[in-house]
């Protein structure tokens, strides 16, 4: 490989991450078994609409037996002798049956349509309530293109193979058991006879399987893996413009689409190459009847609508034995969407309430870390013994450089992660100890990256309490000195936002995100850079704001400009993991220390 080659590879992977080439590999559960019987469990709870297919089902089968017998009937009773008369009413009679089994057909798939996308629907919805349980570690570790992938391509494969393949195989089993005792029941040696090519059918079907499944769990996987490319790029599009990477974008796209469409091809191969094969089977089948019955009508041993009526229900026989192949291989797919769908639903979350747990009301917010450590990854700590108190209604500040740790401070006061040793504790209550939810209800957070949804900018302020009335909106964006844009805007607190809330300003949707944490009126507050995105002015205007928001609350503020958090109560200097200086504004200065050069540093030598 040529340098430049290689260095395009390296940026490739740098800019897209996951597996060789951008392609993430996903683990493959191997219990297929266990798979089908948790999907029947899902249609197994629309007791009474199987119950109608099954019947309706057994019904079509009863009456597409019929046609072939009635035209057996009609040959040797009416149509040798020449009994012309005969031959109307039964001619009717073959109508109406057919016309029954063509109504019965459509019925049947209707109700299976109605149980299939309820089963569909709570496997979705289970599914995103498991997303909804999981902690921010394993979102970390599992790029969201990818599971997105999992919510809706694999999720429609089993609903598309619920849909169609669940009558498909009731009929094609109900079938060949009524077309094999009706053939006994008629001639036992065209029966033997046409039964002769089921052996060689199973063989084939079993040999196809095997590798059809490989190849549409190879064709899921590089899928996920080009979703998850995409949707990283287009959220990240900006960023792809700004340093002129479009083109090592349109390569990384590339090759992870030329990946999807060799294992597309390998699976849709395997596919395709087994219809021809089992037409063939299926033909033979048919000679073997049309010459053995052939051959039995000249000995005497069978009548000429005897033959007929075997070489219907041979076509008969056979295409459930065609059917029941094709569905092996097409239920491969679904099988390895099943298995992606089970594999997160198998997820154990890793942030659980201990059993019993009592919710957390009436704090005081008196907040303890206690010889806290942790880390992302094991054996690789972020965070090495810290220990400071915040006392209720105080200001903590946390200044330090980029990466020092910060916001993961932050992380486990929220309990986005638990930690690795030691203990932190609200009003002398260990967080582990009480209801999550009720923690987080507690803490009112504006992040640095402001996340707006699709919505008006009513209702996404109206997210920091969902059942806040209008007017608390509008005082609470008021507060944060967001009304003065909202008002401009061409619908105000109705205007649509688009996703994200691309259409405003950073600032704006900071604004908006403060005026959110103003609303859900929480004990603790905590300040993530909540003001670096706005211009002097508005910093100004949101300080004096936040000012009154944090009289009598607890709060935690993450600054980078020390202009900032010159009145907080206690200022925590944070340095590779450890708080390595705490007090005060004026006695850090005085301590000459890393607060003093850092201090000076921004204001250029002046303290």
């Amino acid at each position: 490989m040529s340098e430049g080659k290689g260095k395009d590879a390296q940026e490739k992977r740098f800019l897209f991450g996951g597996g060789r080439d951008g392609i993430v590999k996903v683990a493959r559960a191997k219990d297929t078994r266990g798979t089908m019987n948790r999907l029947w469990h899902y249609i197994g709870i629309q007791k009474a609409g199987l119950l109608g297919v099954c019947l309706l089902v057994a019904a079509t089968v009863g009456f597409g037996l019929m046609g072939p017998y009635l035209m057996g009937r009609a040959i040797d009773n009416y149509i040798i002798p020449g009994n012309l008369e005969g031959l109307g009413p039964i001619a009717a009679l073959m109508l109406l049956v057919y016309l029954i089994t063509s109504f019965t057909t459509w019925l049947q798939t209707y109700l299976m349509i109605d149980v299939a996308q309820k089963a569909v629907r709570h496997i979705r919805n289970d599914l995103f309530a498991r997303f909804q349980a999981l902690s921010l570690r394993y979102f970390d570790h599992h790029p969201h293109g990818e599971l997105m992938s999992r919510l809706s391509n694999d999720v429609e494969n089993i609903s598309n193979i619920l849909t169609e393949s669940v009558i498909q195989f009731v009929t094609a089993i109900l079938t060949m058991l009524g077309v094999g005792t009706v053939m006994f029941m008629i001639n036992a040696r065209l029966a033997i006879v046409s039964l002769a090519i089921i052996p060689l059918m199973v063989l084939v079907t079993r040999w196809m399987a095997v590798r059809t499944r490989e190849g549409y769990r190879r064709q899921q996987e590089a899928l996920g893996g080009l979703n998850s490319l995409i949707e990283e790029t287009i959220t990240g599009e900006r960023v792809v413009k700004s340093f002129c990477r479009e083109t090592a974008s349109i390569e990384a796209f590339e090759d992870a689409n030329e990946k999807y469409r060799e294992s597309a091809t390998l699976a849709q191969t395997y596919m395709v190459t087994f219809s021809p094969l089992t037409g063939f089977i299926n033909n033979l089948g048919f000679v073997l009847v049309a010459s053995s019955g052939g051959i039995m009508a000249v000995m005497g041993i069978a009548t000429v609508g005897t033959i007929a009526t075997f070489i219907g229900y041979s076509r008969h026989f056979s295409r459930p034995v065609v059917q029941i192949g094709s569905l092996f291989n097409t239920i491969q797919s679904a099988l390895a969407g099943a298995e992606r769908v089970f594999e997160v639903l198998d997820e154990v979350p890793e942030l659980t309430d201990v059993p019993d747990a009592p919710p957390l009301e009436n704090i005081k917010g008196d907040v303890v870390f206690d010889n806290v450590t942790f880390g992302y990854k094991e054996g690789e700590p972020v965070l090495n013994n810290v220990n400071f108190r915040a006392f209720p209604g105080s200001t903590v500040a946390l200044v330090g450089p980029t990466g020092a740790g910060k916001t993961t401070i932050i992380n486990l006061l929220t309990r986005f992660y638990d930690i690795d040793g030691g203990s932190i504790s609200i009003d002398g209550r260990d967080i582990r100890a009480v209801q999550k939810d009720t923690l987080r209800r507690k803490l009112g957070i504006v992040l640095q990256d402001s996340f707006l949804f699709s919505g008006s900018v009513m209702d996404n302020v109206r997210y920091g309490r969902l059942g806040a009335p209008d007017d608390e909106v509008m005082a609470a964006a008021e507060l944060a000195g967001a009304d003065q844009f909202i008002l401009r805007l061409p619908d105000g607190y109705e205007t649509l936002l688009t996703e994200r809330g691309n259409n405003l300003s950073q600032g704006q949707r900071q604004l908006l995100s403060i005026a959110r944490a103003i609303l859900a009126n929480p004990r603790i507050l905590i300040l993530d850079e909540a003001t670096s995105s706005v211009d002097t002015r508005t910093e100004i205007h949101i300080q004096r704001a936040l000012l009154k928001l944090m009289e009598g609350r607890t709060s935690f503020v993450i600054a980078h400009r020390l202009s900032t958090i010159r009145d907080a109560d206690n200022v925590l200097v944070v340095d590779n993991g450890a708080i390595i200086e705490q007090g005060n504004h004026h006695d850090l200065l005085d301590q000459k220390g890393f607060y003093y050069n850092l201090y000076r540093s921004q204001f250029k030598g002046q303290v």
